[in-house]
């Protein structure tokens, strides 16, 4: 029987597996495929060059902007811009959210104030921000909490607030303290909705940091874009958002791979 048992398992990892595979082939294939196309439309002028640019002048400008160096410092101030803004507008939330439900009645005080502060475009503050905070590094991060901070503070305060009543009438029974049935009940049910929004603030903190680069930067991927525009480099301002997508996708892949740890060490516990 565990013979048995363990050779069905061997097989669904097996297709596991390769479905994994053929999906990582289909992905390959459409993106050469994408990339294959756009520089043979570009080179036909079935699309217009100057603007639209071609895959082999991106890698070109990218090879050759690697090489001597002059687009590392650009990233390197963007990448700690967005992993700053990144970590406060998380811990931050998670914090906001946690004394919310510690506190019921200043959860039903500042509730309806949550709701409009989500609803207002976030990034329509900025000038205000530039102009209390002086431009630099310190304005472009408060810009990414503000699109960070209420988005992580919601969702993980509802999550809080839906956790199975169930299970906190159980640690009440046992005597649990308001610390132990937050730290021991109330937190661990939340933990997906973390992570989960771990994930979607990396996409907001790269959207805070580049629209705050926007606004003020003199260095950064943002300025780059906005450089490139002024000057109708469409080459640049490509390649830069080549680079946006590469890094970010890292940053992505990096909160995954935490997910996998954190999501282990929790079931260890």
């Amino acid at each position: 029987m565990t013979a048995t048992i363990k050779a069905l398992h061997k097989q669904y990892l097996e297709r596991m597996r390769k479905k994994s595979m053929l999906v990582l082939l289909t992905q390959s294939i459409l993106l050469v495929g994408f990339i294959a196309l756009w520089e043979w439309s570009s080179r036909a002028r079935i699309v217009d060059p100057l603007i639209f640019s071609s895959p082999s002048k991106i890698a070109n400008h990218l090879y050759t902007s690697l090489l001597d160096g002059s687009i590392m410092p650009h990233i390197g101030i963007t990448v700690a811009e967005t992993i700053a803004g990144f970590l406060l507008g998380t811990l931050l939330g998670t914090l906001i959210a946690a004394l919310l439900w510690w506190f019921p009645f200043v959860a039903r005080v500042v509730d309806p104030f949550l709701v409009v502060l989500n609803s207002m475009p976030k990034v329509a503050l900025g000038p205000l921000l530039i102009v209390g905070l002086g431009p630099g590094f310190g304005s472009i991060v408060a810009i990414t909490l503000l699109v960070t901070v209420i988005i992580t503070t919601i969702n993980i305060y509802n999550r809080f607030r839906e956790t199975e009543e169930g299970l906190i009438k159980v640690a009440a029974l046992f005597g649990a303290s308001r610390f132990q049935l937050f730290y021991y009940v109330i937190l661990p049910a939340a933990f997906p909705v973390i992570i989960s929004t771990l994930k979607v603030n990396v996409g907001l903190a790269w959207i805070g940091v580049i629209v705050g680069e926007f606004l003020v930067a003199r260095v950064g991927l943002g300025y780059l874009i906005i450089y490139g525009f002024q000057v109708f480099n469409f080459t640049l301002v490509l390649s830069t958002l080549v680079v946006i997508a590469v890094v970010a996708t890292g940053m992505y892949q990096g909160v995954s791979l935490l997910e996998r740890k954190v999501t282990s060490g929790w079931k260890d516990r």
